[in-house]
């Protein structure tokens, strides 16, 4: 699964404050922001405003740009969108971009639900002598 925005631009403020050896509690007091909060853009579970971006820039000392990835001239890879297969319906290709913004432990519990949705095999083949496979 690739980065999010989130999660980069919080990869990226992490590194810059750890290079600055300051702590996530001295960065959200300079920022005027709770450390959990804070806590929470770091980890990429919060998208901070553009003030809140542009407050961030200046205590880490760092360009928006740079926070953001936009430092070569390739696109930095929360932007890449990956080519869906050839063969995806329209409504996975919908599905996908969202999967991709939620919780590993959401993602996983949709997956659960759509395991209990695929009917079983005898509701498929009700004829078929059970214990017998075609492939």
């Amino acid at each position: 699964m690739r980065m999010t925005v989130n999660e980069y631009l919080g990869s990226a403020a992490r590194a810059a404050r750890r290079r600055m050896e300051l702590t996530q509690a001295q960065v959200a007091s300079c920022m005027g922001l709770a450390t959990a909060v804070y806590g929470r853009i770091e980890r990429g579970y919060m998208t901070p405003s553009l003030l809140t971006l542009m407050r961030l820039c200046a205590v880490l000392e760092l360009d928006a740009n740079a926070l953001l990835g936009f430092t070569s001239s390739t696109p930095p890879p929360w932007l890449v969108s990956e080519p869906a297969p050839a063969h995806e319906r329209p409504a996975v290709s919908r599905l996908r971009p969202l999967l991709q913004r939620l919780p590993r432990q959401q993602v996983l519990a949709l997956a659960n639900l759509a395991d209990c949705m695929l009917p079983t095999r005898e509701a498929r083949d009700p004829g078929e002598p059970q214990g017998t496979e075609d492939s």
